[in-house]
Protein backbone atom coordinates (compact mmCIF):
# COMPACT_ATOMS: atom_id res chain seq x y z
CA UNK A 1 0.00 0.00 0.00
CA UNK A 2 2.77 2.42 0.98
CA UNK A 3 4.78 1.81 -2.19
CA UNK A 4 1.85 2.44 -4.51
CA UNK A 5 0.67 5.55 -2.65
CA UNK A 6 0.99 8.68 -4.83
CA UNK A 7 3.43 11.34 -3.62
CA UNK A 8 3.92 15.08 -4.08
CA UNK A 9 6.58 15.84 -6.72
CA UNK A 10 8.61 17.75 -4.10
CA UNK A 11 8.23 19.25 -0.58
CA UNK A 12 7.55 22.70 -2.06
CA UNK A 13 4.44 21.37 -3.80
CA UNK A 14 3.14 20.12 -0.44
CA UNK A 15 3.78 23.51 1.20
CA UNK A 16 1.98 25.27 -1.66
CA UNK A 17 -0.98 22.89 -1.26
CA UNK A 18 -1.17 23.65 2.48
CA UNK A 19 -0.89 27.42 1.89
CA UNK A 20 -3.49 27.29 -0.89
CA UNK A 21 -5.84 25.45 1.47
CA UNK A 22 -5.18 27.44 4.67
CA UNK A 23 -5.01 30.91 3.10
CA UNK A 24 -8.62 31.40 2.12
CA UNK A 25 -11.49 33.85 2.13
CA UNK A 26 -11.39 34.10 5.94
CA UNK A 27 -8.03 35.89 5.70
CA UNK A 28 -9.59 38.55 3.47
CA UNK A 29 -13.07 38.98 4.94
CA UNK A 30 -12.92 37.74 8.56
CA UNK A 31 -9.58 38.89 10.01
CA UNK A 32 -9.99 42.61 9.03
CA UNK A 33 -13.45 42.57 10.64
CA UNK A 34 -12.02 41.16 13.89
CA UNK A 35 -9.32 43.86 13.90
CA UNK A 36 -12.04 46.46 13.46
CA UNK A 37 -14.21 45.00 16.24
CA UNK A 38 -11.56 44.13 18.83
CA UNK A 39 -9.01 46.87 19.18
CA UNK A 40 -7.35 47.52 15.82
CA UNK A 41 -3.60 46.86 16.11
CA UNK A 42 -4.16 45.70 19.70
CA UNK A 43 -5.93 42.58 18.36
CA UNK A 44 -2.57 41.35 17.03
CA UNK A 45 -1.42 40.67 20.63
CA UNK A 46 -3.97 37.90 21.43
CA UNK A 47 -3.86 36.74 17.81
CA UNK A 48 -0.10 36.06 17.87
CA UNK A 49 -0.31 34.47 21.34
CA UNK A 50 -3.00 32.08 20.08
CA UNK A 51 -0.87 31.30 17.04
CA UNK A 52 1.94 30.09 19.34
CA UNK A 53 -0.29 28.30 21.89
CA UNK A 54 -2.81 26.75 19.52
CA UNK A 55 -2.12 27.25 15.79
CA UNK A 56 1.41 25.92 15.30
CA UNK A 57 1.18 22.92 17.69
CA UNK A 58 -2.13 21.60 16.32
CA UNK A 59 -1.05 22.09 12.71
CA UNK A 60 2.20 20.20 13.41
CA UNK A 61 0.24 17.41 15.13
CA UNK A 62 -2.12 16.89 12.16
CA UNK A 63 0.69 16.98 9.59
CA UNK A 64 2.74 14.50 11.64
CA UNK A 65 -0.21 12.10 12.04
CA UNK A 66 -0.94 12.15 8.29
CA UNK A 67 2.70 11.68 7.32
CA UNK A 68 3.29 8.87 9.83
CA UNK A 69 0.11 6.87 9.20
CA UNK A 70 0.12 7.40 5.39
CA UNK A 71 -3.68 7.38 5.36
CA UNK A 72 -6.60 9.81 5.09
CA UNK A 73 -8.42 10.90 8.27
CA UNK A 74 -10.46 7.70 8.73
CA UNK A 75 -7.53 5.32 8.23
CA UNK A 76 -5.07 7.44 10.25
CA UNK A 77 -7.19 7.56 13.41
CA UNK A 78 -8.15 3.90 13.03
CA UNK A 79 -4.43 2.99 13.15
CA UNK A 80 -3.99 5.06 16.34
CA UNK A 81 -6.96 3.24 17.89
CA UNK A 82 -9.81 1.26 16.29
CA UNK A 83 -12.16 3.06 18.68
CA UNK A 84 -11.25 6.39 17.01
CA UNK A 85 -12.57 5.51 13.54
CA UNK A 86 -15.49 7.89 14.21
CA UNK A 87 -13.09 10.85 14.45
CA UNK A 88 -12.09 10.41 10.81
CA UNK A 89 -15.73 9.90 9.76
CA UNK A 90 -16.68 13.11 11.63
CA UNK A 91 -13.95 15.02 9.72
CA UNK A 92 -15.26 13.69 6.39
CA UNK A 93 -18.86 14.65 7.29
CA UNK A 94 -17.82 18.21 8.26
CA UNK A 95 -15.76 18.55 5.05
CA UNK A 96 -18.76 17.30 3.07
CA UNK A 97 -21.01 19.93 4.69
CA UNK A 98 -18.40 22.60 3.97
CA UNK A 99 -18.03 21.57 0.32
CA UNK A 100 -21.81 21.75 -0.14
CA UNK A 101 -21.98 25.48 0.52
CA UNK A 102 -18.43 26.78 0.14
CA UNK A 103 -18.36 26.41 -3.64
CA UNK A 104 -21.40 28.70 -3.83
CA UNK A 105 -18.99 31.54 -2.97
CA UNK A 106 -16.97 30.61 -6.06
CA UNK A 107 -20.21 30.66 -8.07
CA UNK A 108 -20.90 34.21 -6.85
CA UNK A 109 -17.32 35.19 -7.71
CA UNK A 110 -17.80 33.85 -11.25
CA UNK A 111 -21.07 35.83 -11.53
CA UNK A 112 -19.36 39.08 -10.50
CA UNK A 113 -16.33 38.32 -12.70
CA UNK A 114 -18.52 37.91 -15.80
CA UNK A 115 -20.23 41.24 -15.02
CA UNK A 116 -16.87 42.99 -14.45
CA UNK A 117 -16.29 43.42 -18.19
CA UNK A 118 -19.26 45.81 -18.59
CA UNK A 119 -18.86 49.57 -18.85
CA UNK A 120 -20.16 50.99 -16.60
CA UNK A 121 -20.11 48.25 -13.97
CA UNK A 122 -23.69 47.01 -13.38
CA UNK A 123 -23.49 47.81 -9.66
CA UNK A 124 -22.19 51.37 -10.26
CA UNK A 125 -25.68 52.91 -10.60
CA UNK A 126 -29.28 51.98 -9.85
CA UNK A 127 -31.26 50.54 -12.78
CA UNK A 128 -34.25 52.43 -14.21
CA UNK A 129 -37.76 51.32 -13.27
CA UNK A 130 -40.12 49.64 -15.75
CA UNK A 131 -41.60 53.02 -16.81
CA UNK A 132 -38.07 54.44 -17.29
CA UNK A 133 -39.17 57.52 -15.33
CA UNK A 134 -36.83 57.02 -12.40
CA UNK A 135 -34.74 54.47 -10.53
CA UNK A 136 -35.96 51.19 -9.04
CA UNK A 137 -37.65 51.98 -5.71
CA UNK A 138 -35.77 49.25 -3.80
CA UNK A 139 -32.41 50.51 -5.10
CA UNK A 140 -33.21 54.12 -4.13
CA UNK A 141 -33.85 53.01 -0.54
CA UNK A 142 -30.48 51.27 -0.27
CA UNK A 143 -27.39 51.55 -2.53
CA UNK A 144 -26.58 50.34 -6.04
CA UNK A 145 -24.04 47.79 -4.73
CA UNK A 146 -26.47 46.36 -2.16
CA UNK A 147 -29.23 46.24 -4.76
CA UNK A 148 -27.00 44.34 -7.20
CA UNK A 149 -26.06 41.86 -4.46
CA UNK A 150 -29.47 41.23 -2.90
CA UNK A 151 -31.71 41.62 -5.96
CA UNK A 152 -29.66 41.01 -9.13
CA UNK A 153 -27.34 38.31 -7.72
CA UNK A 154 -29.36 36.51 -5.01
CA UNK A 155 -32.88 37.71 -5.92
CA UNK A 156 -33.36 37.13 -2.21
CA UNK A 157 -36.74 36.31 -0.67
CA UNK A 158 -38.07 38.30 2.32
CA UNK A 159 -37.71 35.31 4.70
CA UNK A 160 -36.48 31.74 5.04
CA UNK A 161 -40.07 30.45 4.74
CA UNK A 162 -40.37 31.87 1.20
CA UNK A 163 -38.10 29.37 -0.56
CA UNK A 164 -38.79 30.60 -4.09
CA UNK A 165 -37.36 28.91 -7.15
CA UNK A 166 -33.83 28.07 -8.29
CA UNK A 167 -32.05 31.07 -9.87
CA UNK A 168 -30.74 29.48 -13.05
CA UNK A 169 -27.99 32.05 -13.63
CA UNK A 170 -26.56 31.21 -10.18
CA UNK A 171 -27.13 27.49 -10.78
CA UNK A 172 -25.08 27.66 -14.02
CA UNK A 173 -22.30 29.52 -12.18
CA UNK A 174 -22.35 26.80 -9.50
CA UNK A 175 -22.08 24.10 -12.19
CA UNK A 176 -19.08 25.95 -13.64
CA UNK A 177 -17.48 26.21 -10.18
CA UNK A 178 -17.86 22.45 -9.62
CA UNK A 179 -16.55 21.68 -13.12
CA UNK A 180 -13.40 23.71 -12.36
CA UNK A 181 -12.93 21.91 -9.02
CA UNK A 182 -13.45 18.52 -10.70
CA UNK A 183 -10.80 19.26 -13.35
CA UNK A 184 -8.38 20.32 -10.59
CA UNK A 185 -8.84 17.11 -8.53
CA UNK A 186 -9.31 14.72 -11.46
CA UNK A 187 -6.08 12.77 -10.98
CA UNK A 188 -5.46 13.37 -7.28
CA UNK A 189 -2.06 14.80 -6.32
CA UNK A 190 -0.93 14.57 -9.96
CA UNK A 191 -3.38 17.32 -11.03
CA UNK A 192 -3.84 19.11 -7.67
CA UNK A 193 -0.06 19.48 -7.30
CA UNK A 194 0.13 21.58 -10.48
CA UNK A 195 -2.94 23.71 -9.70
CA UNK A 196 -1.78 24.76 -6.21
CA UNK A 197 1.16 26.71 -7.65
CA UNK A 198 -1.40 29.05 -9.26
CA UNK A 199 -4.04 29.09 -6.48
CA UNK A 200 -1.39 29.75 -3.81
CA UNK A 201 0.68 32.41 -5.59
CA UNK A 202 -1.79 34.39 -7.75
CA UNK A 203 -3.73 35.90 -4.78
CA UNK A 204 -0.46 37.42 -3.49
CA UNK A 205 0.19 39.05 -6.87
CA UNK A 206 -3.31 40.59 -6.81
CA UNK A 207 -2.94 41.68 -3.17
CA UNK A 208 0.36 43.43 -4.00
CA UNK A 209 -1.30 45.24 -6.95
CA UNK A 210 -4.19 46.22 -4.67
CA UNK A 211 -1.77 47.35 -1.94
CA UNK A 212 0.05 49.69 -4.36
CA UNK A 213 -3.28 51.02 -5.68
CA UNK A 214 -4.88 51.13 -2.23
CA UNK A 215 -2.08 53.20 -0.67
CA UNK A 216 -2.42 55.80 -3.45
CA UNK A 217 -6.19 56.21 -2.96
CA UNK A 218 -7.53 59.38 -1.37
CA UNK A 219 -8.35 58.63 2.28
CA UNK A 220 -6.36 55.38 2.48
CA UNK A 221 -4.32 56.81 5.37
CA UNK A 222 -7.53 57.25 7.41
CA UNK A 223 -8.22 53.52 7.13
CA UNK A 224 -4.65 52.50 8.04
CA UNK A 225 -4.52 54.86 11.04
CA UNK A 226 -7.82 53.37 12.19
CA UNK A 227 -6.45 49.82 11.84
CA UNK A 228 -3.08 50.34 13.52
CA UNK A 229 -4.31 52.53 16.40
CA UNK A 230 -4.42 50.00 19.26
CA UNK A 231 -7.43 50.07 21.60
CA UNK A 232 -5.75 48.22 24.44
CA UNK A 233 -8.88 48.31 26.62
CA UNK A 234 -10.24 45.54 24.36
CA UNK A 235 -7.60 43.17 25.79
CA UNK A 236 -9.72 42.91 28.95
CA UNK A 237 -12.68 41.71 26.86
CA UNK A 238 -12.86 37.86 26.87
CA UNK A 239 -14.48 37.89 23.42
CA UNK A 240 -11.27 39.41 22.00
CA UNK A 241 -9.28 36.34 23.07
CA UNK A 242 -12.04 33.93 22.05
CA UNK A 243 -12.20 35.55 18.59
CA UNK A 244 -8.39 35.40 18.20
CA UNK A 245 -8.33 31.70 19.13
CA UNK A 246 -11.28 30.91 16.85
CA UNK A 247 -9.74 32.78 13.90
CA UNK A 248 -6.43 30.89 14.23
CA UNK A 249 -8.27 27.59 14.60
CA UNK A 250 -10.51 27.93 11.56
CA UNK A 251 -8.15 29.82 9.24
CA UNK A 252 -5.58 26.99 9.43
CA UNK A 253 -8.32 24.46 8.58
CA UNK A 254 -7.76 22.22 11.61
CA UNK A 255 -10.00 19.20 12.13
CA UNK A 256 -11.34 18.91 8.57
CA UNK A 257 -8.95 16.09 7.68
CA UNK A 258 -7.52 18.05 4.72
CA UNK A 259 -4.10 18.58 6.34
CA UNK A 260 -3.90 14.88 7.29
CA UNK A 261 -4.83 13.95 3.70
CA UNK A 262 -2.19 16.28 2.19
CA UNK A 263 0.52 15.09 4.61
CA UNK A 264 -0.25 11.44 3.83
CA UNK A 265 1.21 11.99 0.33
CA UNK A 266 4.57 13.13 1.75
CA UNK A 267 7.80 11.19 1.82
CA UNK A 268 8.09 9.60 5.32
CA UNK A 269 11.29 11.60 5.96
CA UNK A 270 9.70 14.99 5.14
CA UNK A 271 10.39 17.68 7.78
CA UNK A 272 6.77 18.31 8.80
CA UNK A 273 7.85 20.40 11.83
CA UNK A 274 9.48 23.03 9.62
CA UNK A 275 6.52 22.99 7.22
CA UNK A 276 4.01 23.45 10.07
CA UNK A 277 5.88 26.58 11.23
CA UNK A 278 6.19 27.95 7.65
CA UNK A 279 2.51 27.40 6.77
CA UNK A 280 1.16 28.86 10.05
CA UNK A 281 3.43 31.94 9.82
CA UNK A 282 2.56 32.56 6.14
CA UNK A 283 -1.15 32.18 6.94
CA UNK A 284 -1.02 34.74 9.77
CA UNK A 285 1.20 37.14 7.81
CA UNK A 286 -1.27 36.97 4.92
CA UNK A 287 -4.13 37.90 7.28
CA UNK A 288 -2.23 41.00 8.43
CA UNK A 289 -1.16 41.86 4.86
CA UNK A 290 -4.75 41.45 3.57
CA UNK A 291 -5.94 43.70 6.41
CA UNK A 292 -3.59 46.50 5.31
CA UNK A 293 -5.02 46.22 1.79
CA UNK A 294 -8.61 46.04 3.09
CA UNK A 295 -8.25 49.01 5.45
CA UNK A 296 -6.60 51.19 2.80
CA UNK A 297 -9.64 50.52 0.57
CA UNK A 298 -11.96 50.83 3.55
CA UNK A 299 -10.40 54.24 4.33
CA UNK A 300 -10.94 55.32 0.72
CA UNK A 301 -14.60 54.21 0.82
CA UNK A 302 -15.24 55.84 4.22
CA UNK A 303 -13.58 59.11 3.13
CA UNK A 304 -15.51 59.08 -0.17
CA UNK A 305 -18.83 58.55 1.68
CA UNK A 306 -17.94 61.18 4.30
CA UNK A 307 -17.01 63.80 1.69
CA UNK A 308 -20.12 62.98 -0.38
CA UNK A 309 -22.22 63.48 2.74
CA UNK A 310 -20.51 66.83 3.47
CA UNK A 311 -21.04 68.01 -0.13
CA UNK A 312 -24.75 67.12 0.00
CA UNK A 313 -25.16 69.08 3.25
CA UNK A 314 -23.30 72.07 1.79
CA UNK A 315 -25.44 72.01 -1.38
CA UNK A 316 -28.63 71.74 0.68
CA UNK A 317 -27.68 74.70 2.93
CA UNK A 318 -26.54 76.86 0.02
CA UNK A 319 -29.80 76.31 -1.88
CA UNK A 320 -32.00 76.74 1.19
CA UNK A 321 -30.38 79.96 2.43
CA UNK A 322 -29.25 81.30 -0.96
CA UNK A 323 -25.59 81.53 0.11
CA UNK A 324 -22.80 82.69 -2.15
CA UNK A 325 -20.80 79.97 -3.91
CA UNK A 326 -17.60 79.23 -2.02
CA UNK A 327 -18.84 80.80 1.21
CA UNK A 328 -19.58 77.38 2.69
CA UNK A 329 -16.79 74.76 2.82
CA UNK A 330 -16.05 71.56 4.69
CA UNK A 331 -13.68 73.51 6.98
CA UNK A 332 -16.24 76.10 8.12
CA UNK A 333 -19.35 73.91 7.91
CA UNK A 334 -19.90 73.53 11.68
CA UNK A 335 -19.46 77.29 12.32
CA UNK A 336 -21.83 78.16 9.48
CA UNK A 337 -24.44 75.66 10.74
CA UNK A 338 -24.34 77.29 14.18
CA UNK A 339 -24.61 80.75 12.59
CA UNK A 340 -27.58 79.75 10.39
CA UNK A 341 -29.30 78.04 13.31
CA UNK A 342 -28.99 81.22 15.40
CA UNK A 343 -29.94 83.61 12.58
CA UNK A 344 -32.75 81.60 10.91
CA UNK A 345 -34.05 79.29 13.68
CA UNK A 346 -37.41 78.45 12.06
CA UNK A 347 -36.04 77.79 8.56
CA UNK A 348 -33.15 75.75 9.98
CA UNK A 349 -35.53 73.67 12.15
CA UNK A 350 -37.59 72.77 9.07
CA UNK A 351 -34.45 71.79 7.17
CA UNK A 352 -32.70 69.88 9.98
CA UNK A 353 -34.37 66.44 9.34
CA UNK A 354 -32.70 66.45 5.90
CA UNK A 355 -29.27 67.39 7.28
CA UNK A 356 -27.22 64.25 7.89
CA UNK A 357 -24.66 64.19 10.68
CA UNK A 358 -21.54 63.40 8.64
CA UNK A 359 -18.79 61.60 10.57
CA UNK A 360 -15.65 59.94 9.24
CA UNK A 361 -15.26 58.00 12.49
CA UNK A 362 -18.81 56.61 12.16
CA UNK A 363 -18.07 55.51 8.57
CA UNK A 364 -14.90 53.72 9.72
CA UNK A 365 -16.72 52.14 12.66
CA UNK A 366 -19.22 50.38 10.36
CA UNK A 367 -18.06 46.79 10.83
CA UNK A 368 -18.76 44.39 7.95
CA UNK A 369 -17.61 40.80 7.49
CA UNK A 370 -18.25 37.81 5.24
CA UNK A 371 -20.11 38.21 1.99
CA UNK A 372 -21.05 41.79 2.95
CA UNK A 373 -17.37 42.79 2.89
CA UNK A 374 -16.42 40.65 -0.12
CA UNK A 375 -19.29 41.49 -2.46
CA UNK A 376 -20.71 44.83 -1.22
CA UNK A 377 -17.99 46.93 0.43
CA UNK A 378 -15.24 45.97 -2.04
CA UNK A 379 -17.48 46.38 -5.09
CA UNK A 380 -18.58 49.81 -3.80
CA UNK A 381 -14.95 50.88 -3.46
CA UNK A 382 -14.05 49.43 -6.88
CA UNK A 383 -16.81 51.35 -8.71
CA UNK A 384 -15.27 54.66 -7.53
CA UNK A 385 -11.74 53.78 -8.74
CA UNK A 386 -10.22 54.74 -12.07
CA UNK A 387 -10.50 51.88 -14.60
CA UNK A 388 -12.91 49.99 -12.26
CA UNK A 389 -13.27 47.06 -14.70
CA UNK A 390 -9.57 46.18 -14.33
CA UNK A 391 -9.64 46.20 -10.52
CA UNK A 392 -12.94 44.33 -10.48
CA UNK A 393 -11.55 41.53 -12.67
CA UNK A 394 -8.39 41.31 -10.54
CA UNK A 395 -10.34 41.21 -7.30
CA UNK A 396 -12.81 38.50 -8.32
CA UNK A 397 -10.05 36.39 -9.91
CA UNK A 398 -8.28 36.59 -6.53
CA UNK A 399 -11.47 35.50 -4.72
CA UNK A 400 -11.77 32.57 -7.13
CA UNK A 401 -8.17 31.48 -6.53
CA UNK A 402 -8.64 31.65 -2.75
CA UNK A 403 -11.96 29.79 -2.97
CA UNK A 404 -10.75 27.08 -5.35
CA UNK A 405 -7.57 26.58 -3.29
CA UNK A 406 -9.69 25.94 -0.18
CA UNK A 407 -12.00 23.64 -2.16
CA UNK A 408 -9.03 21.48 -3.18
CA UNK A 409 -8.35 20.85 0.51
CA UNK A 410 -12.02 20.24 1.33
CA UNK A 411 -12.44 17.69 -1.45
CA UNK A 412 -9.11 16.00 -0.58
CA UNK A 413 -10.45 15.44 2.96
CA UNK A 414 -13.43 13.55 1.45
CA UNK A 415 -11.67 11.75 -1.42
CA UNK A 416 -8.52 10.50 0.34
CA UNK A 417 -10.38 8.20 2.79
CA UNK A 418 -12.54 6.95 -0.13
CA UNK A 419 -9.55 6.17 -2.38
CA UNK A 420 -7.76 4.60 0.61
CA UNK A 421 -10.66 2.14 0.94
CA UNK A 422 -9.69 -1.09 -0.86
CA UNK A 423 -13.35 -1.90 -1.53
CA UNK A 424 -14.08 1.41 -3.30
CA UNK A 425 -10.67 1.89 -4.98
CA UNK A 426 -10.74 -1.65 -6.44
CA UNK A 427 -14.10 -1.08 -8.14
CA UNK A 428 -13.92 2.54 -9.30
CA UNK A 429 -11.12 4.70 -10.75
CA UNK A 430 -10.20 8.03 -9.10
CA UNK A 431 -11.93 10.01 -11.85
CA UNK A 432 -15.28 8.32 -11.18
CA UNK A 433 -15.02 8.70 -7.37
CA UNK A 434 -14.13 12.40 -7.77
CA UNK A 435 -16.96 12.90 -10.26
CA UNK A 436 -19.57 11.29 -8.00
CA UNK A 437 -18.51 13.42 -4.99
CA UNK A 438 -18.63 16.62 -7.07
CA UNK A 439 -22.00 15.72 -8.60
CA UNK A 440 -23.62 14.95 -5.22
CA UNK A 441 -22.32 18.25 -3.81
CA UNK A 442 -23.57 20.13 -6.88
CA UNK A 443 -27.10 18.68 -6.64
CA UNK A 444 -27.38 19.50 -2.91
CA UNK A 445 -25.70 22.88 -3.51
CA UNK A 446 -28.55 23.95 -5.82
CA UNK A 447 -30.50 24.61 -2.60
CA UNK A 448 -28.24 27.63 -2.05
CA UNK A 449 -29.17 29.08 -5.46
CA UNK A 450 -32.86 29.39 -4.52
CA UNK A 451 -34.35 32.73 -3.47
CA UNK A 452 -33.98 31.72 0.19
CA UNK A 453 -30.63 30.06 -0.56
CA UNK A 454 -28.55 32.76 1.15
CA UNK A 455 -30.36 32.12 4.45
CA UNK A 456 -29.51 28.40 4.20
CA UNK A 457 -25.95 29.39 3.32
CA UNK A 458 -25.73 31.36 6.59
CA UNK A 459 -27.10 28.38 8.55
CA UNK A 460 -24.44 26.05 7.15
CA UNK A 461 -21.72 28.68 7.53
CA UNK A 462 -22.61 29.38 11.18
CA UNK A 463 -23.47 25.91 12.50
CA UNK A 464 -22.15 23.10 10.26
CA UNK A 465 -18.59 23.12 11.57
CA UNK A 466 -17.95 25.23 14.70
CA UNK A 467 -18.72 22.88 17.61
CA UNK A 468 -17.93 19.77 15.57
CA UNK A 469 -14.40 20.88 14.72
CA UNK A 470 -13.61 21.86 18.31
CA UNK A 471 -14.70 18.39 19.49
CA UNK A 472 -12.78 16.64 16.66
CA UNK A 473 -9.49 18.44 17.37
CA UNK A 474 -9.88 17.98 21.14
CA UNK A 475 -10.30 14.21 20.67
CA UNK A 476 -7.37 14.18 18.19
CA UNK A 477 -5.04 15.86 20.72
CA UNK A 478 -6.11 13.63 23.62
CA UNK A 479 -5.82 10.55 21.38
CA UNK A 480 -2.24 11.30 20.33
CA UNK A 481 -1.03 12.31 23.81
CA UNK A 482 -2.90 9.87 26.05
CA UNK A 483 -4.13 6.93 23.92
CA UNK A 484 -1.40 6.50 21.32
CA UNK A 485 1.08 7.88 23.85
CA UNK A 486 3.28 10.98 23.70
CA UNK A 487 6.50 8.95 24.06
CA UNK A 488 5.49 6.67 21.20
CA UNK A 489 4.61 9.73 19.11
CA UNK A 490 8.03 11.23 19.98
CA UNK A 491 9.75 8.10 18.66
CA UNK A 492 7.70 8.30 15.42
CA UNK A 493 8.79 11.92 14.92
CA UNK A 494 12.41 10.99 15.63
CA UNK A 495 12.15 8.28 12.96
CA UNK A 496 10.64 10.72 10.44
CA UNK A 497 12.59 13.97 10.92
CA UNK A 498 15.64 12.77 12.83
CA UNK A 499 14.92 14.47 16.17
CA UNK A 500 12.39 14.37 18.96
CA UNK A 501 10.02 17.32 19.58
CA UNK A 502 11.27 19.82 22.17
CA UNK A 503 9.52 20.76 25.42
CA UNK A 504 7.44 23.52 23.74
CA UNK A 505 5.60 21.11 21.44
CA UNK A 506 5.03 18.56 24.22
CA UNK A 507 3.60 21.10 26.70
CA UNK A 508 1.31 22.58 24.04
CA UNK A 509 0.03 19.16 22.90
CA UNK A 510 -0.41 17.64 26.35
CA UNK A 511 -1.81 20.61 28.31
CA UNK A 512 -2.13 24.10 26.77
CA UNK A 513 -3.94 23.31 23.50
CA UNK A 514 -6.51 20.85 24.98
CA UNK A 515 -7.34 23.31 27.80
CA UNK A 516 -7.77 26.12 25.27
CA UNK A 517 -10.08 23.99 23.07
CA UNK A 518 -12.16 22.99 26.13
CA UNK A 519 -12.48 26.71 27.03
CA UNK A 520 -13.63 27.53 23.48
CA UNK A 521 -16.08 24.63 23.54
CA UNK A 522 -17.61 25.79 26.85
CA UNK A 523 -17.80 29.38 25.57
CA UNK A 524 -19.68 28.39 22.41
CA UNK A 525 -22.15 26.13 24.23
CA UNK A 526 -22.78 28.85 26.87
CA UNK A 527 -23.18 31.45 24.12
CA UNK A 528 -25.75 29.30 22.30
CA UNK A 529 -27.70 28.73 25.54
CA UNK A 530 -27.65 32.44 26.54
CA UNK A 531 -28.61 33.56 23.02
CA UNK A 532 -32.03 31.96 23.44
CA UNK A 533 -34.01 31.84 20.19
CA UNK A 534 -31.62 31.73 17.25
CA UNK A 535 -32.13 34.57 14.77
CA UNK A 536 -31.03 35.54 11.26
CA UNK A 537 -30.76 38.66 9.12
CA UNK A 538 -33.44 38.86 6.39
CA UNK A 539 -33.56 41.38 3.54
CA UNK A 540 -36.57 43.71 3.62
CA UNK A 541 -37.02 45.13 0.10
CA UNK A 542 -39.60 47.69 1.28
CA UNK A 543 -37.07 49.26 3.68
CA UNK A 544 -33.95 48.49 1.67
CA UNK A 545 -32.18 47.04 4.70
CA UNK A 546 -31.62 43.88 6.77
CA UNK A 547 -34.07 43.04 9.54
CA UNK A 548 -33.76 40.46 12.33
CA UNK A 549 -36.12 37.47 12.33
CA UNK A 550 -36.43 34.26 14.39
CA UNK A 551 -35.53 30.97 12.75
CA UNK A 552 -38.59 28.77 12.08
CA UNK A 553 -38.85 25.39 13.82
CA UNK A 554 -37.69 23.32 10.84
CA UNK A 555 -34.57 25.50 10.45
CA UNK A 556 -33.71 24.88 14.14
CA UNK A 557 -34.16 21.14 13.47
CA UNK A 558 -31.71 21.35 10.53
CA UNK A 559 -29.20 23.22 12.74
CA UNK A 560 -29.49 20.46 15.36
CA UNK A 561 -29.00 17.76 12.71
CA UNK A 562 -25.94 19.55 11.26
CA UNK A 563 -24.26 19.60 14.68
CA UNK A 564 -25.34 16.06 15.63
CA UNK A 565 -24.50 14.44 12.25
CA UNK A 566 -20.77 15.02 12.73
CA UNK A 567 -20.33 15.05 16.53
CA UNK A 568 -22.28 11.80 17.03
CA UNK A 569 -19.90 9.98 14.65
CA UNK A 570 -17.22 9.94 17.37
CA UNK A 571 -19.16 8.08 20.13
CA UNK A 572 -21.05 5.93 17.58
CA UNK A 573 -17.76 4.86 15.97
CA UNK A 574 -16.37 3.83 19.35
CA UNK A 575 -19.61 2.01 20.28
CA UNK A 576 -19.77 0.06 16.99
CA UNK A 577 -16.10 -0.96 17.34
CA UNK A 578 -16.77 -2.13 20.92
CA UNK A 579 -19.82 -4.17 19.82
CA UNK A 580 -17.94 -5.68 16.86
CA UNK A 581 -15.00 -6.72 19.09
CA UNK A 582 -17.38 -8.14 21.70
CA UNK A 583 -19.23 -10.22 19.10
CA UNK A 584 -15.92 -11.40 17.66
CA UNK A 585 -14.72 -12.54 21.12
CA UNK A 586 -17.99 -14.37 21.72
CA UNK A 587 -17.70 -16.20 18.39
CA UNK A 588 -14.12 -17.19 19.19
CA UNK A 589 -15.10 -18.47 22.67
CA UNK A 590 -18.07 -20.39 21.18
CA UNK A 591 -15.79 -22.11 18.61
CA UNK A 592 -13.26 -22.91 21.34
Amino acid sequence: MEKSRPLWDNPLQFVFACISYAVGLGNVWRFPYLCQMYGGGGFLIPYLIMLVVEGMPLLYLELAVGQRMRQGSIGAWKIISPYLCGVGVASVVVSFFLSMYYNVINAWAFWYLFHSFQDPLPWATCPLNSNRTGYEEECEKTSSTQYFWYRETLNISPSLEDSGSVQWEQALCLMLAWLVVYLCILRGTESTGKVVYVTASLPYCVLIIYLIRGLTLHGAVNGLVYMFTPKLEQLSNPKTWISAATQIFFSLGLGFGSLIAFASYNEPSNNCERHAIIVSLINSTTSIFASIVTFSIYGFKATFNYESCINKVILLLMNAFDLEEGSLTADNLNEMKEYLMATYPQEYAQLSPQLKNCSLEAELDTAVQGTGLAFIVYSEAIKNMEVPQLYSVLYFVMLLMLGIGSMLGNTAAILTPLTDSKVIAARFPKEVISGVVCFINLVIGLTFTMEAGNYWFDIFNDYAATLSLLLIVLVETIAVCYIYGLRRFEKDLHTMIGRKPNWYWKIMWAFASPLLIISLFIFYITDYILTGTLQYQAWDATQGQLVTKDYPGYALAVIGLLVAASTMCIPLGALLTFIRKRLKRERVSTVA
